[in-house]
């Protein structure tokens, strides 16, 4: 059974009360000095003081049990990166006691970095918008503190049916919507729908689904109309929290997804097909009729206490380096802004479409990472539409690199790539792949010598 540890939870509920260590202690009949321990992480939480938490505050443990310190882990290494930094950074044993003693100042502190992350890319790009993060970065944060898994949304997705067939999830998925909901669906023309994939219209109960989308996408579709349709209530729980009508409503069709996914990939069947191919993607999206890039997305998802997948990282760009997606269990630190580091092979596999690139890579804090890319095609309207190509990056730590078949194609031997997580803030200041010169690096360059870059001084 995996130990609960609840220090910061447990101190907030205590101050927030007003109590004192004793009074805390005589009213779950414990000693002061052991409360002193859970607080500072010292004792894991037994069952019997779980129970007492219930009873004496009425606070359901389930609640306070949950743990995003990994995330918030990662989120503080990856700000703690930035040069500002270089000179007197934090090591790890100082980042976990930051978090256990002083949970509100490490809050307010990435509260403050993402604020003055946005103010610096919107005075770059010369506009007036307040220092507000996207509506993409906000879901971004949102899914990470949930650990990418949503428990509420995977038994909604196990209780929405028994599948059927695999060449017959599109016709009943078309008649649960006409039976349950009473709404119909239609294969339009491409030129009835310009430059949209699924429309719904609300007024003629009809969902409209463009003839550009394939097989497993309509399919997938379908199912994202059923979260919005049947399960408004549980989205609406889901995003309450969410500041921002735009970050909501980004929110909301992300969740869909998610129930969507989950629906076509059951978690169980799921999870125990990929650990018997070593995650082999291609396989997993023929055997569950979905793509290659909904098989990656959906592995991310397998974080279920008990019944962990390999935790991944998800990374979808586009032929200019614009990152359109990213999902992240890791602690690898994903950029909030800008681009992708230019040596991820992410941007290689444009060159050899429909071939996995695998990789291994070094942060500048030292973590490595192992991760694999390939290219993915998007539908295709006409002639003038062709080669409308992606390219998506799974990663996971270098330590479960052995439970993923990509991996055999590189021994441990294999170089590194040391990369970084964007040129804005990366330390490597001697990279031969640096775009510009990172924030806070005020030393003059020389003008007497040509480095690696233009940026190199």
């Amino acid at each position: 059974m995996q130990k609960t540890f609840l220090g910061p939870q447990l101190r907030r509920l205590r101050q927030e009360r007003g109590e004192t260590q004793g009074a805390m202690a005589k009213a779950l009949g414990i000693s002061p000095s052991y409360v002193n321990l859970l607080e500072n992480n010292e004792r894991s939480v037994s069952v019997a003081v779980l129970l007492r938490l219930f009873e004496t505050y009425g606070v359901d443990w389930r609640s306070i049990e949950k743990d995003d310190s990994a995330a918030i882990l990662s989120d503080l290494r990856a700000a703690l990166q930035d040069p500002l930094f270089t000179d007197r950074r934090p090591d790890l044993t100082q980042l976990r006691a930051a978090m256990v003693h002083a949970p509100d100042l490490v809050s307010a502190f990435l509260r403050l970095h993402r604020a003055q992350g946005a103010a610096m890319d919107r005075l770059s790009a010369l506009t007036d918008s307040e220092s507000l993060p996207s509506p993409e970065a906000a879901v971004h944060l949102a899914f990470r503190r949930h650990r990418n898994h949503f428990p509420a949304l995977e038994e909604a997705a196990e209780r929405f049916w028994t599948p059927p067939p695999r060449d017959e999830v599109y016709t009943a998925l078309k008649t649960r919507l006409r039976e349950m909901h009473g709404v119909t669906t239609r294969l339009a023309r491409v030129e009835e729908m310009p430059a949209t994939l699924r429309s719904y219209d609300e007024a003629r109960r009809e969902i409209q689904l463009s003839e550009a989308l394939d097989h497993p996408n309509r399919a997938f579709q379908l199912v994202h109309m059923c979260a919005l349709l049947g399960h408004r209530d549980l989205l609406d729980s889901l995003t309450s929290g969410v500041a921002g009508a735009a970050v909501q409503a980004r929110l909301r069709v992300e969740l869909a997804n998610y129930f969507a996914a989950a629906v076509l990939m059951p978690y169980a069947a799921f999870l125990a097909e990929a650990r018997a191919t070593k995650y082999d993607f291609d396989h997993l999206a023929t055997r569950f009729g979905v793509s290659f890039e909904q098989a990656c997305h959906r592995a991310t998802t397998l974080q279920r206490e008990g019944a962990q997948g390999v935790p991944f990282f998800f990374l979808r760009i586009d032929k200019g380096g614009n990152v359109t997606k990213r999902f992240n269990a890791t602690e690898f630190p994903l950029a909030e802004y800008g681009g992708a580091c230019p040596r991820l092979d992410v941007h290689t596999s444009f060159r050899t479409p429909g071939r996995i690139v695998p990789q291994y890579v070094e942060m500048p804090d030292g973590s490595r990472f192992f991760t694999f890319s390939r290219t993915v095609d998007r539908p295709t309207w006409a002639r003038h539409a062709q080669d409308n190509r992606l390219a998506v990056a799974m990663g996971c730590a270098s330590e479960h690199a052995g439970a993923v078949g990509y991996a055999e194609a590189l021994s441990l031997s294999a170089p590194v790539t040391q990369i970084g997580i964007n040129c804005r803030i990366c330390p490597r200041q001697g990279c031969d792949q640096r775009a510009h010169q990172a924030m806070i690096q005020t030393e003059p360059v020389d003008a007497h010598r040509r480095g690696a870059t233009r940026f190199d001084v």
